[in-house]
C-alpha cells in the first residue's frame, strides 16, 4: 500500500520505516527542511537500535522516501498518519495545535475526487479525531475521507522490534472501509488486531501507560518499606509477580519512571479526566511517589556523605532508559542538577546520551563528560548507578575499586550483584535493599 506519515520525530520516523520494512511504500512529511536534508542524506537524527539499517535499506529499495511537502503526501498514497509532536502545556493537558494545524493543512491539499484514510498515531486525549474530522470538514466540505484512532505503543530503546512484533494493534473507527484498509496494512506483522470505536481507542493509549507507571510507583513505595524494615524488595518483587494475574514486568524498583511519554501522558490524563468531570486522583499519587523516590534518594547519597559541598561524584548513565540518546524528562539529568545545587563536583558518563544533553543544553555548568565509564570514576568519593547501560555490566569493578577515592556504590537501577560488589570491597546501596559493607580481604 502507499502511505503517508506526516511528522518524521520519533514516532513517524519508526513507524515510517518498519512499514516499508514489511512492503509497503511510504513517504515520511516533516516541516524542518534541515531534517528532511538530513535523513536523504542517510543521517538519522535519534539512536534506536536496528533503525538505521532499515531507513538505509528502504531507501536503496525506493519503498522509503522523505518530503517537506503534505501535497506530495496526500497526494500519492491511501492512508495519511498524523505523527507530529503534543507537548504537554503547564497545566498538564496537551497542546493539540500541530494536530490542527495538519488537519487543516491536510484538508486543503485533499481533492475532491480522492478518498482517503486519516490516522491519528500521535498520543492524543479522548475525543481528538472527532475534532480531527471536523477541521477537516470545516476546511474542505466536500472531501471523501474518514479518521481513524491508531494509538502507538512502542518503548524506546526496542521501538523497531515492538513494531515487526506488537503485542496488539488497536484501529478504533467507525467506518468498514477504513478500518479494512488499516488491517491490510498492518497485515504483514501477523499481530492481533482490536478494533474499537475511535474514542476507546484514544483512552487505550493513556490508560495503558499510566497503569504501567502505576505499577513503578506501586514498587517503588513498597521499596521504601523495604529499606525500613530491612527487607529485599528484589525478592518481592519475584514474590508478586509469580502471580500470573500480575506478573513480573514493571515491578523493577528504581529512581522512577522518566521519558517522553509517561510523565506527560499520566498528566494529560489527569487533566482529561478533571475535563470530563471524573478526576483521576489515584493518578496524582502515582505522580507524588515518583517524585519522591528521586529526593529519597538523594537523601540517602546526603546521609552517607554527610555534606555533599566539594564532594567528587560519578554518575553513569545519563538517558532514561538504555539503548537509547533520549534525554528528555529524564530522572538522571534532574539527579545530576539537584547534587550540583548542593555543591557536588559531578563527573558522568552516558554511552549515547551526551551530545543530546549538550545539544539541549540540559546539565549546568561545571558538570564535566567523560568518554568512558572507568574516567568518569577518577578521584571519585561515591559513584551513582542511574541508567542500567549493558555496558556496565562489563566493567572491570577491581580497576573501578582502584580508581575511586572511596568505595561507595549508590545503585539507582539494582543493577548489580550485591554480593559481587561486597566482594569487590564496595560499601553497596540500592533500591529497596540491605546495604552489604565490603567483604574483608
Amino acid at each position: 500500500m502507499d502511505l503517508c506519515i506526516i511528522g518524521s520525530g520519533y514516532v513517524g520516523l519508526v513507524s515510517g520505516a518498519c512499514f516499508a520494512e514489511v512492503g509497503h511504500n511510504v513517504i515520511c512529511v516533516d516541516n524542518n527542511q534541515a531534517k528532511v536534508d538530513s535523513l536523504q542524506a542517510g543521517m538519522i537524527p535519534i539512536y534506536e537500535p536496528g533503525l538505521e539499517e532499515i531507513v538505509h535499506r528502504n531507501v536503496a529499495a525506493k519503498r522509503l522516501r522523505f518530503t517537506t511537502s503534505i501535497e506530495d503526501g496526500v497526494d500519492h498514497s491511501q492512508v495519511v498518519f498524523i505523527a507530529v509532536p503534543t507537548p504537554p502545556q503547564p497545566d498538564g493537558s496537551v497542546d493539540l495545535s500541530f494536530i490542527e494545524g495538519v488537519a487543516r493543512e491536510i484538508a486543503q491539499v485533499l481533492k475532491k475526487d480522492q478518498y482517503r484514510v486519516v490516522v491519528d498515531k500521535s498520543t492524543v486525549p479522548v475525543k481528538t479525531g472527532e475534532k480531527v474530522t471536523d477541521t477537516i470538514r470545516r476546511y474542505n466540505p466536500g472531501a471523501s475521507f474518514d479518521v481513524i484512532s491508531n494509538p502507538e505503543f512502542l518503548r524506546e530503546g526496542c521501538a523497531v522490534s515492538d513494531l515487526m512484533a506488537p503485542d496488539r494493534i488497536v484501529i478504533g473507527g467507525n467506518n468498514d472501509q477504513a478500518v479494512a484498509l488499516m488491517k491490510k496494512i498492518y497485515e504483514p506483522f501477523n499481530a492481533p488486531i482490536l478494533v474499537t470505536d475511535i474514542n476507546s481507542a484514544e483512552l487505550i493509549k493513556h490508560a495503558a501507560n499510566s497503569f504501567l507507571a502505576l505499577k513503578i510507583s506501586y514498587i517503588n513505595a513498597v521499596s521504601a518499606i523495604c529499606e525500613a524494615s530491612g527487607a529485599d524488595v528484589e525478592k518481592v518483587a519475584d514474590g508478586i509477580g509469580m502471580d500470573r494475574r500480575i506478573g513480573r514486568n514493571f515491578l523493577n524498583a528504581g529512581l522512577g519512571y522518566g521519558g517522553s511519554c509517561f510523565p506527560k501522558d499520566i498528566a494529560a490524563f489527569i487533566a482529561i479526566s478533571e475535563d470530563l468531570g471524573v478526576p483521576f486522583t489515584l493518578l496524582k499519587e502515582v505522580q507524588r511517589i515518583n517524585a519522591e523516590q528521586k529526593e529519597r534518594f538523594i537523601k540517602r547519597i546526603r546521609e552517607a556523605l554527610w555534606v555533599l559541598r566539594d564532594k567528587r561524584i560519578a554518575v553513569w548513565g545519563l538517558t532514561f532508559k538504555p539503548d537509547t540518546d533520549d534525554v528528555r524528562c529524564s530522572v538522571p539529568i534532574d539527579l545530576v542538577n539537584d547534587l550540583v545545587k548542593e555543591g557536588a563536583i559531578v563527573t558522568a558518563y552516558d554511552p549515547k546520551g551526551i551530545e543530546k544533553a549538550k545539544e539541549f543544553n540540559l546539565l549546568p555548568e561545571g558538570v564535566k563528560l567523560t568518554g568512558s565509564a572507568l574516567e568518569a570514576v577518577e578521584g571519585a568519593e561515591a559513584l551513582i548507578l542511574a541508567t542500567e547501560w549493558k555496558e556496565f555490566a562489563s566493567v572491570d569493578l577491581a580497576e573501578v575499586r582502584k580508581r575511586m577515592h572511596t568505595p561507595l556504590v549508590f545503585d539507582g537501577r539494582n543493577f548489580f550483584d550485591p554480593t559481587t560488589m561486597a566482594s569487590h570491597g564496595f560499601t553497596y546501596r540500592a533500591i529497596g535493599r540491605p546495604v552489604l559493607p565490603p567483604c574483608s580481604a
